[in-house]
């Protein structure tokens, strides 16, 4: 049987992220009570980075840790890919050294032809297209303070219609949510991403129109990795867009704020929204811990017991 990969969130359907989310609520309380979970005992993970990252590392290295696994840590200086070995190599070379592969890169085309050529489950961690890790921690998030997302709930996006903004489209078309996208023109999510959200995704102009009445308000930096020399410009297009306590006023009573981190305050996010009571972003970076737990067990062993 061929391995089965999480490149995008529809690599899983409706049940089984349903499945994922509950195991991950269910290794979140064994973590919090001391209770061994070591499920994966013996197997590896290896961990392809051509990104940098401070969470999507920590999570995935720990979470394997107390699993009962480990991690193996290749940066581009410590693979051939960083010398142009080509990914179909890497990939028949890896997987058959390791159990699981996690890859954050830049061109999504690179993880799916590793994850052609892999004997093993392949895991996007991040891509320029898409971060289905990030969806499930703000799922499980969301899940723990408010409940399900389904028709019933407005998600508004603000900001750059980049690869999270396409994995919340994603979401939408699974999970049944309305989603409005928020961005300035020129800045927003491709007809084909937004194709994903089945009828649910809505782009709009106006961030105050977006935000009105949702229940869950997310956003994330202006200028993504590879985007740095367009800062300036960037700041200027988005500069009605940062999230604000005025902007969350127009959102439902009980909305709550998300961003993926790394923030800039004073920037996509005011200081007192992030540190305000509405922020639950700690929460949100720490299931990020617990969701991909839970995925590698279901990708590993099916029903994670």
């Amino acid at each position: 049987m061929p391995p089965r990969h999480f490149l995008t969130l529809n690599d899983l359907d409706r049940d089984e992220l349903d499945f994922v989310l509950r195991r991950a609520a269910d290794l979140k309380a064994s973590q919090r009570e001391g209770a061994p979970h070591e499920s994966l005992r013996g197997k590896v993970l290896g961990m392809v980075f051509e990104k940098s990252s401070t969470r999507t590392r920590v999570s995935f290295e720990a979470g394997m840790a107390q699993l009962g696994g480990s991690a193996v840590f290749l940066s581009p200086a410590d693979s051939q890919l960083g010398r142009g070995e080509p990914v179909e190599d890497t990939a028949r070379v890896l997987s058959r050294m390791l159990d699981v592969v996690m890859i954050r890169t830049f061109g999504h085309d690179k993880i799916e032809r590793f994850a052609e050529y892999s004997r093993v489950p392949v895991i996007n961690g991040l891509s320029d297209d898409h971060h289905p890790c990030q969806l499930l921690a703000d799922i499980q998030t969301y899940q723990e303070h408010r409940g399900r997302l389904d028709g019933r709930t407005t998600v508004a996006w603000i900001g750059d219609g980049n690869n999270m903004c396409n994995s919340w489209l994603e979401a939408a078309g699974i999970f049944g949510f309305r989603l409005n996208v928020g961005c300035p023109e020129g800045f927003e999510p491709g007809e084909a991403m937004v194709a994903l959200a089945g009828g649910n995704g809505h782009v709009m102009r106006d961030p105050l129109e977006a935000v009105r009445g949702a229940h869950l308000v997310v956003t994330d930096v202006w200028a993504s990795m590879g985007q740095e020399e367009e800062q300036r410009q960037r700041e200027q297009a988005f500069a009605d867009y940062q999230v604000t306590a005025v902007m969350m006023a127009e959102a439902a009573e009980d909305a709550v704020f998300m961003h993926c981190l790394p923030a800039h305050r004073g920037e996509e996010v005011a200081a007192d929204v992030i540190d305000g009571p509405q922020s639950v972003v700690w929460d949100e970076a720490e299931n990020r811990l617990h969701a991909q737990k839970a995925l590698m067990e279901f990708l590993l062993l099916g029903t994670g017991e």
